[in-house]
């Protein structure tokens, strides 16, 4: 059993679901170019229109309401609000497009309306173009500009809305779309460059807490969300568990930003990784850094302004692995995969949490978990997904042994609400509670939202 006061909610991205790309003065995002580029994409498919949210919040938002939904994390697409991400008048005032605000001021005031708490989440990666054009998060003054969007968000919304995340998933950002470029900008850049962006997000999401809590009209909770790996032992034994632990907090040669070390160890303990014990001075790049402040893009005072204090730490988490004494554990041919082919692991759910919170020492909200299907409309008109079931059983009941071994996560947000654009995988891939006909934008609740909503009813 979970507390009574523990949040099930369910949580979606505003570049995944929104659609009218181009509507209501809406500006370009990376997303916007990146998807509309032939190659980048599966099936050259896009996020123009998706489950065109836009239009159909007020539905998708009341079928929440049906199912028993607590809460909804929602990102605000940056470009919506300010097309150019921000520009200010001759006195000063920031312009904004206020058909852009007036939509997520009807999203919160319709979460509201049906007993639904709301939870912003400023940036999930859908950087406004203009910004891009001038460096993106390769350039500093980026994350300035972002904490202006901060400020001028937390200051509007902060009487209705007290659940402010800053940045979603930075270890993708940087990884996916500066490292290796499948995902937006596209970018293929070397090392240091992009541990640029990385320190560049962690200097915005500092700069954004400060700027946000001088402004709120109500005291707000704010922190972010973070995914890397997360190991689980192989048996219950003190060897084991200690190698799963280490294992969670390397930073692996090859693939660096896929770690919440780096991003989390700057943010919530206010100190840099470790060069040379870490293994990073062997990545090609870093082998003339002694330390990690001596990377050309680091500033005097940098790590205070990343490091405020936050109130909870976000985990996005879909799998794991697990480790002995002896190494990581090979998986067995034949072991359970999602349609993205993504081990199926429960374990990390029991002790990839209580880790996270022996190192961070702050609350956590699973705001990202789920699995992809193949998902179809049977011949009765319904969608069967008893593999959903059965993954969110197993994940669940790993969860409550770290609930109830004393670790404190405050809430449950399943990804997705609705099936979306699954990013570079296109709309293949279906994560949603609910199954979106994309032609003619039918909403038909899975099975799994029927028991999804039983399961918040009871808390167990």
């Amino acid at each position: 059993m979970f507390d009574k006061n523990f949040i099930w909610g369910t949580a979606s991205s505003s570049y995944q679901i929104e659609g009218a790309f181009a509507e209501d003065g809406k500006g370009l995002s990376i997303w916007d170019t990146f998807a509309n580029r032939e190659g980048n994409i599966a099936h050259n498919e896009n996020g123009n229109i998706s489950c065109d949210h836009y239009h159909r919040y007020r539905e998708d938002i009341a079928l929440m309401h049906k199912l028993g939904i607590k809460a909804y994390r929602f990102s605000i697409s940056w470009p919506r609000i300010f097309p150019e991400g921000i520009v200010k008048d001759a006195s000063g005032n920031i312009k904004y497009n206020k058909a852009g605000l007036d939509f997520y001021d009807n999203i919160v005031e319709c979460c509201l309306a049906n007993d639904i708490i709301p939870f912003i989440t400023l940036y999930h990666w859908d950087l406004p173009q203009k910004l891009e054009d001038n460096g993106g998060w390769l350039n500093r003054e980026t994350a300035y500009i972002f904490a202006d969007y901060a400020e001028f968000i937390c200051r509007h919304f902060s009487d209705r809305v007290t659940n402010i995340a800053t940045i979603n998933e930075p270890q993708i950002i940087s990884g996916l779309g500066y490292m290796r470029g499948l995902h937006a900008p596209g970018k293929k850049l070397d090392i240091v460059s992009v541990l640029s962006v990385v320190h560049h997000l962690a200097l915005a999401h500092g700069l954004a807490v400060s700027r946000m809590r001088a402004v709120a009209k109500q005291p707000i909770k704010t922190g972010f969300s973070s995914t890397g790996n997360l190991c689980y032992p192989a048996r219950e034994c003190p060897e084991d568990i200690d190698a799963a632990r280490a294992a969670s907090f390397s930073i692996t040669a090859g693939d660096i930003t896929f770690n919440h070390t780096i991003f989390c160890d700057m943010t919530c303990l206010g100190q840099y990784p470790d060069i040379i014990n870490s293994g990073l001075n062997k990545e090609p790049g870093l082998t003339d850094f002694p330390d990690y402040c001596s990377l050309p893009f680091v500033q005097d005072g940098d790590i205070n302004i990343m490091h405020q204090p936050i109130d909870f730490l976000g985990i996005n988490v879909y799998n794991g692995h697990e480790i002995s004494c002896t190494g990581a554990v090979n998986k067995k041919p034949g072991s359970p995969r999602t349609a993205l082919g993504w081990p199926v692991t429960p374990g990390v759910m029991n002790y990839g949490f209580r880790f996270l919170y022996e190192r961070y020492n702050l609350p956590i909200y699973i705001f990202e978990d789920g699995l992809a299907c193949n998902d179809i409309v049977s011949l009765d008109g319904k969608v069967h997904d008893p593999n959903r079931i059965d993954f969110l059983t197993r994940y669940l009941t790993e969860l409550n042994k770290a609930y109830e071994s004393g670790v404190p996560i405050l809430g449950y947000f399943h990804w997705s609400f609705t099936d979306n654009f699954e990013w570079h995988s296109g709309y293949d891939p279906r994560f949603g509670l609910v199954y979106v006909d994309y032609e003619s934008q039918e909403r038909i609740p899975k099975d799994s939202a029927y028991w999804y909503s039983s399961l918040i009813k009871e808390n167990s």
